[in-house]
């Protein structure tokens, strides 16, 4: 592509073929790329906003794309897909002016093929233009933008409305949700940021709020970002003030830093050195320490068990799909035993970490049933020595529905729909024995 790499819709053109075509994260893809890094900081919001629009409602951008087609493009034209879904993107969801949205995407046609192609591309976005509106109302936007293994396995695991709910809950962008360090300036904090004070003490800023270094208490580190839900993992470890607390997996770090303020003596272990990395310039900044280890969690293991251990493991991520929403398309049920093969090593590991007596806590921020209790089942059938502890309904300030018949933390997007929801997370509560 000749189209310089400081215009926003070119830049975002080559992006979207790294996630979609060579299956790069949006997180990965925005951080390797100097195109993004060339534009102002204006345009990169757009491009992120686009990006992550056109993922969300990806479903629905092909859905339109494919009635306004005579037939279907061949096979190989994923260019010619792309810059169709740039296009329509913008006239159903991002509010762009017609004339600014078809000119702009017929002037990213400058391949031979896309050259080839502009009639139809002209032709289709000028009938969106037209029509778009009366499209969109007749689709199903939650069924179209979630794929059908992911509606399935919600039906199955929670009933089809509450499959539906969590669908429609990834339709809208994530607000940002901040968790203090010292939660007794909670009042003072709402009102600084303007902010809504959620039942976890976490502090709810709406979509958009601009850049988040630039928001008050940033770099004096009196807040980190983290989910509401993200935090309730780290709550069912009890009191840990003066306890030895292994983390495993621990970046970013958010858990690290909950557990830390709350005057635990931490060791977070992560693999990955960059990770790592960022995890200790995020408690740099706020100002907390604790013990890095940067080694395979499967192996390694502390000099004496511990009073307590939080897996935070690795997993499909599909509880996160509001603020990741490639993960939709960048998933399938072919990942999953991968995962789960990963997670029982882990949990494996983790119970031999742990000392008699102490606590274990295993979480997942995915909805998937295979990454959640059918872990904890298998661990037990291994014969390992834990006994589950379940969570109380005081633990999570009165909400029976964050609670499976077991016992188990299970959060849902759906959840706190009033307030703007909360990711999907899965924790259980094993007593070493």
């Amino acid at each position: 592509m000749t189209k310089s790499v400081r215009d926003p819709r070119a830049v975002a053109f080559q992006l979207l073929a790294q996630i979609l075509d060579r299956r790069r994260t949006l997180d990965e893809a925005l951080a390797e790329s100097k195109g993004f890094a060339a534009l102002t900081a204006r345009d990169r919001a757009w491009v992120r906003r686009f990006l992550a629009t056109l993922l969300r409602r990806l479903g629905q951008v092909d859905g339109l794309i494919k009635t306004c087609l005579n037939r279907p493009l061949k096979r190989g034209h994923g260019d010619v897909r792309n810059l169709l879904r740039l296009g329509a993107v913008q006239l159903a969801f991002l509010d762009t002016p017609a004339h600014a949205a078809v000119s702009t995407t017929l002037n990213l046609a400058t391949t031979p093929r896309l050259k080839g192609h502009k009639g139809l591309i002209n032709a289709l976005l000028r009938r969106l233009a037209r029509e778009g509106a009366d499209m969109i109302a007749k689709q199903d936007a939650a069924r179209l933008n979630t794929p059908r293994w992911l509606w399935q396995s919600w039906g199955n695991a929670y009933g089809d409305a509450a499959a539906r709910r969590i669908a429609e809950s990834h339709l809208s962008e994530a607000p940002l949700d901040l968790t203090l360090k010292n939660p007794s300036e909670a009042e003072v904090w709402a009102g600084r940021l303007e902010a809504t004070l959620l039942p976890s003490g976490s502090l709810r800023l709406p979509p958009g709020r601009g850049e988040i270094a630039k928001l008050p208490g940033f770099e004096d580190g009196a807040w980190w970002v983290q989910d509401s839900a993200a935090t309730l993992p780290v709550r069912l470890l009890g009191a840990v003030a003066d306890r030895r607390v292994v983390e495993l997996c621990a970046a970013p770090g958010g858990k690290t830093a909950a557990l830390t303020a709350m005057g635990a003596k931490v060791t977070a272990v992560e693999v990955s050195p960059a990770r790592a990395a960022r995890l200790e310039e995020n408690l740099a900044r706020l100002g907390l320490n604790a013990e890095i280890v940067i080694a395979d969690a499967i192996r390694w293991r502390p000099s004496a068990p511990v009073d307590g251990v939080l897996l935070d493991a690795p997993c499909s991520g599909t509880g996160t799909l509001r603020r990741h929403p490639d993960i939709a398309r960048l998933k399938g049920p072919g990942d999953i035993p991968a995962l789960t093969a990963l997670q029982d090593r882990l949990l494996a590991a983790a119970v031999e970490m742990t000392a008699p007596g102490g606590t274990l806590v295993y979480a997942v921020c995915s909805l998937q049933p295979e990454e959640g209790p059918a872990r904890i089942a298998a661990l037990r059938e291994s014969g390992a020595p834990v006994q589950r502890v379940p969570v109380v309904a005081d633990e999570v300030f009165g909400h029976t529905d964050w609670l499976s018949p077991e016992g188990d933390l299970r959060t849902l997007p759906c959840h706190l729909a009033e307030l703007g929801g909360m990711d999907g997370f899965y924790a259980c509560r094993l007593r070493r024995l």
